[in-house]
């Protein structure tokens, strides 16, 4: 169910709504103390790789490259486990992908909540 996934930053305030909170972004976010996060996991190997990230520097002019490379590399052995693993989430539950990224409709975030709409 697409509905049941949800992205976010996690700089906003957590709510009983979000169901499974699960950051996933590979940093941990600037300024934010991981008590005041309120996540139920971080799942860092689900992140796009960090050449990726560096190569698309938060340009939404690049977005579309960007997403194509994202799920080609979801695809790949290093990513697989972690994907299965937060697919399994959101059979299971409503859940909240969040990340830092202040343009969350141009990150991993929003590709992931597409991602796993489509794979259920």
């Amino acid at each position: 169910m697409a509905e049941q996934i949800t992205y976010r930053r996690v700089y906003e305030q957590s709510s009983r709504r979000d169901g499974k909170r699960v950051l996933v972004d590979r940093i941990w976010p600037r300024g934010m103390r991981k008590e005041d996060a309120h996540l139920d996991e971080w799942l860092r190997e689900v992140a796009p790789s960090s050449e990726l990230r560096r190569w698309y520097g938060h340009d939404p002019n690049r977005f579309t490259e960007f997403r194509r490379r994202y799920l080609a590399e979801l695809r790949d052995a290093g990513h697989r486990e972690a994907a299965e693993h937060l697919r399994d989430l959101a059979a299971h539950d409503k859940l909240t992908l969040l990340t830092a990224t202040k343009d969350v409709d141009h990150s991993q975030a929003a590709v992931l909540a597409e991602w796993l709409g489509r794979k259920r």
